[in-house]
């Protein structure tokens, strides 16, 4: 047990649940020692059960119950716990040598009671506590092959009512809950190993349906129930593996589960069985997931599950058949199989999807621009630039936006056509902007600063308006050249922003202020600029913030 250091809990916790665990050391109970470990109770939001594991040469280790600990962290009920140990280190090999001489006693004595003893012996504790009545009643109904009873233990283990108050169980009794429907996994596993797999699988699954069915009932915030659930699902597999069932029944099941509200819970995938069901049983698999889906065409599990299993068989058909029997209106569909035929080498085929897409869209405006993207790419690679072009055209024709323009831009330069294709989109955003469409104007604004011409771009925002961050970015671009108009685009900010508080308005306002530094020093009138910022301090005089920041920059 010695070793154990403060410092290497420090490094095992991190130094966060370390300081949290210093103010749990009292709350430390029950410590009990044994060979190699040493287990405790800590008094948290609730009582937690800890465990260090000291012995070796490798570093120590502990789980709790915690949700903290659950994750598998180090947490500060363990902390809390290795203190203690630190603190109590001298006691420790008598309190182990103790606990192995209890052990050993305890042993003994159980050896030598007589049978009927030992029957009263258990028959007390039973009386004392009711789990461990429920778990030995639950080992003697399936020794005795009582399926019926088995099967109403388990119920009980699953029933939220003593744990619910108004039919909710809150998150302080649902550890408890878990805790007790766990015991139902126990029990069905317990089956299977004893060469009852049959019965293990139907109970699994009857036990599935009904979490499934108070699940919603539970504040499982910490994902205990969720945990029951996969736990469920491998005992499933295990039992249908060890009791050879009807692979028709089973496939049957295994598309019912898939489409059930209750694979959110268990997330049983059904080609996991794969190699269980073997031809017979994946062909009715197959069978009855078209079944479903032809029932239900839109259905989100019945497609997800038909994808699934075509894509598993290599079925690209199959594949494109259920995305082609819900099209979303804006292409995305369409890409989707475009997408699969060309992963399967389908070009043509993968082609004329694109193209559908585009065609039987709701329009341009509303198209997938990544369907745009794609099927502009593959006129490019195929050596139809001038397709791409159109495409590109046609898109921004009806949606003008910035990034419109641009793809246009790079499709029309690539097919060396660009400055005819300029033109023509500028003349588009001209006249939107002529017919007083204010959002017109400022695409225009941005479009003519992403081409870098500042000088149109100025024109433009003077002739038909531009936002604020716009002004911004042309005053920033234009100081060295156009300095007098830089001026008055940041004076005019400034104003506005005199009348707000906060750093961040205190910052913008000083970084306007050296560029209107730099635009009177460009202008030759440094004065100006002084009495600017006199006035200025002057009227913000009560903002110290503003005050300390304009110092700092020898404003």
């Amino acid at each position: 047990m010695g070793g154990l250091k403060e410092a290497k809990l420090r490094a095992l916790a991190g130094e966060r649940s370390f300081e949290r665990g210093l103010a749990y050391v009292d709350a430390v109970s029950g410590v009990d020692v044994g060979d190699g470990w040493i287990r405790a109770s800590v008094r948290g939001t609730e009582r937690y059960e800890v465990e260090l594991r000291l012995g070796g040469r490798g570093k120590p280790t502990g789980t709790c119950d915690c949700p903290y600990g659950q994750e598998g962290n180090f947490c500060k009920h363990l902390v809390a716990l290795g203190l203690t140990v630190i603190g109590q280190e001298a006691d420790l090999s008598q309190r182990r040598t103790s606990a192995r001489d209890r052990a050993r006693g305890l042993d003994a004595w159980l050896t030598s009671l007589s049978r009927e003893d030992l029957v009263a012996l258990v028959r007390e504790e039973m009386a004392e506590d009711r789990q461990l009545r429920r778990r030995l009643e639950l080992r003697a109904a399936s020794a005795r092959g009582d399926l019926a009873e088995v099967r109403s233990r388990i119920r009980e283990l699953l029933d939220i009512g003593p744990f619910a108050q108004y039919g909710y169980v809150e998150y302080a009794d649902a550890r408890a809950y878990a805790e007790q429907a766990g015991q139902a996994v126990t029990v069905i596993r317990s089956l299977t190993t004893s060469g009852r797999a049959a019965d293990a699988m139907a109970l699994t699954r009857e036990a599935i349906g009904f979490l499934a069915a108070v699940v919603e009932n539970v504040d499982d915030s910490d994902g205990c129930l969720g945990q029951i659930g996969g736990d469920l699902a491998d005992a499933h597999h295990d039992a249908c593996r060890a009791a050879g069932p009807d692979l028709v029944e089973l496939a049957h099941w295994l598309v019912t589960h898939a489409l059930d509200d209750a694979a959110d819970l268990t997330d049983i995938d059904p080609l996991d069985y794969e190699g269980l069901l073997g031809e017979q049983g994946m062909a009715a698999l197959r069978r009855y997931a078209v079944e479903a889906w032809r029932a239900n065409r839109t259905g989100w599990a019945e497609k997800h599950l038909m994808r699934r299993l075509a894509k598993s068989g290599r079925d690209i058909d199959t594949v494109i058949a259920v995305h082609a029997a819900d099209l979303a209106p804006n292409g995305h569909t369409h890409l989707l199989i475009a997408r699969e035929l060309d992963t399967a080498g389908r070009t043509a085929e993968a082609l004329e999807w694109a193209e559908r897409g585009i065609r039987e869209t709701e329009g341009l405006a509303a198209v997938d621009t990544a369907l745009i993207d794609h099927l502009a790419d593959r006129y490019t690679l195929t050596g139809r630039p001038a397709d791409a072009v159109t495409l590109r055209r046609d898109h921004f024709a009806a949606c003008r936006t910035l990034f419109a323009y641009q793809r246009l831009r790079a499709a029309a330069v690539a097919a060396a056509c660009w400055p005819t294709e300029r033109e023509s989109a500028l003349a588009h955003l001209r006249a939107d902007a002529e017919r007083a469409d204010a959002s017109g104007g400022r695409v225009l604004v941005d479009i003519l600063l992403d081409d870098g011409d500042v000088d149109a771009a100025w024109r433009t925002a003077g002739e038909y308006g531009a936002h604020d961050g716009q002004w911004l970015f042309l005053a920033d671009q234009s100081r060295p050249t156009r300095p007098a108009d830089a001026l008055a685009v940041y004076l005019r900010l400034v104003a506005r922003l005199t009348h707000e508080t906060g750093n961040h308005a205190y910052e913008q306002l000083v970084s306007l202020l050296l560029g209107i530094r730099d635009c009177h020093r460009r202008l030759g009138t440094p004065d100006g600029f002084t009495a600017y910022v006199t006035d200025l301090r002057a009227t913000q005089k009560r903002k110290r913030n503003l005050m300390r920041l304009m110092d700092d920059h020898g404003l």
